[in-house]
């Protein structure tokens, strides 16, 4: 059966703590959409693959009731689910600020040390191993583990389903890894301070809010990178200590200028030189993070005055002349931001994302030019392309392939609702490929299909369908319809559109040839339910 499954995708398949600033956006905004060849449920269905993590029962009401067009203007204008906050009130780490997770969740052999006890002795492991079974809430990964059940809730539940789509896309465009030494306490407050309020917000924002970020700064080592020359105090020295890297390798570091450049704003395809990359990692040296003889926090954005270099430059058609000191930075990203170049290159990301793997090239145009017009507007970018034709063409419905994060929760929201986040929900993802805040290249996780669509990864979404229609999947509540429901219906309330003949008759024959039905699992609805949602079909938004 798995392999008849395989055949039919195939068939189918394309492939300080930062304070956070208060939205500069509009009372409301309003959205006029063009005529399509779609029906009402089709429109519906086709927003909700885009625009959220799925269709779920609860939103097709919401949208029966206010109409499509009413609930993507409240969408697109910012504010607030107090319903989801209140759920998000039992996670004691999501509002730690970075000096606060350093210090309330430090290293296993930090905490023993604080003990007066050495880790490395026979005590001091046994003392480990006892920490680790005992109090596991108490360890660092609590953060991590906290934080990607939170993800999980608000991709789910979340009646703000656009912020939620988006927070996801720009954290993957400005992507830092937890795997990386101190990052892991940083990255929640990375996703509360620079990413979720800017979304709304302009370019530019976003841009500098990530740019200044401790967890940006440390991930992509600019916090380390010093004018030629430059020495660093003795006693600041002593202060990096043993996880900070070796105060030898201080020096001009290409690395956040370098992505700056290739991923956050112009692309690598726009001409720009390594010697504009070095002169962009000229104009931001001194960039750092706070240094203090007697503390090793590093939790909050500092300039380096004496670590700069003052002298002039010039970056990708920019002249800086000397003496700027911090503003040589400044002003590089509002170059950078407002580069025609980089309004492409977010214009063809978005369309991707959006509307299509190879976004038609007229539509990119017009996205880049609202987004040129604005001055970076966000909102009216995203605007442009939810009002485009393009977007709500036939051709382009069902073409984009499902990542691992939106095959999860788009199964979760069709099948019931989330009540608790449990591990097995969140080790699905890293079974296929997806760990949450732990994807190591800057480049964030591929958004073609075909780096996540193969026979191995299939046959684990159709297992992880089965689970889940079949009550499996612990603090997911799943309500099915009733067990004399035909196939092909359950296939229209599962996908949003008709099956094709191939899907329902490879359905049909699973049944047939499943003689030994272990009924623990459920009626047989169950099954089909499951089989849907490995589905090839199931597998595209």
């Amino acid at each position: 059966m798995i392999r008849l499954w395989l055949v039919a995708f195939a068939s189918c398949a394309s492939a300080p703590a930062v304070p956070v600033p208060v939205r500069p956006t509009p009372l409301s905004v309003q959205v006029s959409l063009p005529a399509t060849g779609l029906s009402e449920a089709e429109r519906t269905t086709h927003a909700l693959n885009r625009l959220a993590f799925g269709p779920s029962g609860g939103d097709r009401q919401r949208i029966a009731a206010m109409g499509l067009e009413a609930w993507l203007s409240e969408q697109l204008t910012p504010g607030v689910d107090p319903a989801m906050d209140e759920r998000l009130s039992g996670f004691k780490t999501l509002d730690l600020s970075v000096a606060e997770a350093l210090r309330e969740f430090p290293r296993p052999d930090q905490r023993l040390k604080a003990m007066g006890v050495d880790p490395g002795s026979p005590a001091g492991q046994e003392a480990a191993r006892r920490l680790v079974k005992e109090s596991p809430e108490e360890l660092p990964r609590q953060l991590l583990i906290e934080l990607t059940q939170a993800k999980l809730l608000r991709a789910a539940t979340s009646k703000r389903q656009l912020e939620e789509v988006l927070v996801d896309f720009w954290f993957n465009h400005f992507n830092v890894s937890a795997e990386k030494n101190r990052v892991r306490w940083m990255v929640n407050a990375y996703e509360r301070e620079a990413i979720r309020p800017h979304v709304f917000g302009r370019f530019r924002e976003l841009l500098g809010a990530t740019a200044k970020h401790p967890a940006m700064l440390w991930y992509l080592d600019n916090w380390m990178s010093v004018r030629d020359g430059f020495e660093l105090p003795p006693a600041f020295r002593k202060s990096l200590g043993d996880d900070a890297g070796p105060p030898r390798a201080l020096g001009l570091n290409e690395n956040y200028a370098r992505e700056l450049l290739e991923l956050h704003t112009v692309g690598v395809n726009a001409g720009y030189t390594q010697a504009d990359v070095r002169e962009a990692a000229r104009a931001l040296t001194g960039w750092g993070l706070e240094l203090r003889q007697r503390q090793r926090d590093f939790a909050r954005f500092e300039f380096h005055r004496l670590a700069h270099d003052d002298g002039p430059k010039r970056v990708f058609g920019l002249e800086l002349p000397a003496g700027l000191g911090q503003d040589d930075g400044e002003r590089l990203l509002d170059h950078l931001a407002r580069h025609p170049a980089t309004a492409r290159h977010l214009a063809t990301k978005l369309c991707q994302r959006l509307v299509s793997e190879q976004p038609p090239p007229a539509l990119v145009d017009r996205v880049a030019a609202t987004f040129l017009r604005t001055d970076g507007d966000l909102t009216a970018t995203y605007l442009a392309v939810i009002e485009s034709p393009e977007f709500w063409s036939p051709a382009n419905v069902g073409t984009l392939t499902r990542t691992p994060l939106e095959f999860v929760v788009g199964a979760v929201r069709t099948v019931g609702t989330l009540d608790e986040v449990q591990r097995p929900l969140a080790a699905v993802l890293d079974q296929l490929g997806q760990p949450l805040y732990r994807c190591p290249p800057p480049t964030g996780y591929p958004e073609h299909g075909a780096h996540w669509i193969s026979a191995g990864a299939l046959v684990s979404r159709i297992n992880f369908g089965l689970r889940l229609a079949t009550g499996r999947i612990p603090g997911v509540e799943v309500a099915l319809p009733p067990k004399d429901t035909p196939v092909d219906v359950l296939a229209r309330d599962v996908l949003g559109r008709p099956a094709s003949a191939s899907t329902i008759a490879t359905v049909e024959r699973a049944l047939r040839q499943d003689d030994d039905v272990d009924e623990r699992r459920g009626p047989q609805v169950a099954k089909v339910v499951g089989l849907l949602l490995g589905s090839p079909e199931f597998q595209k938004q």
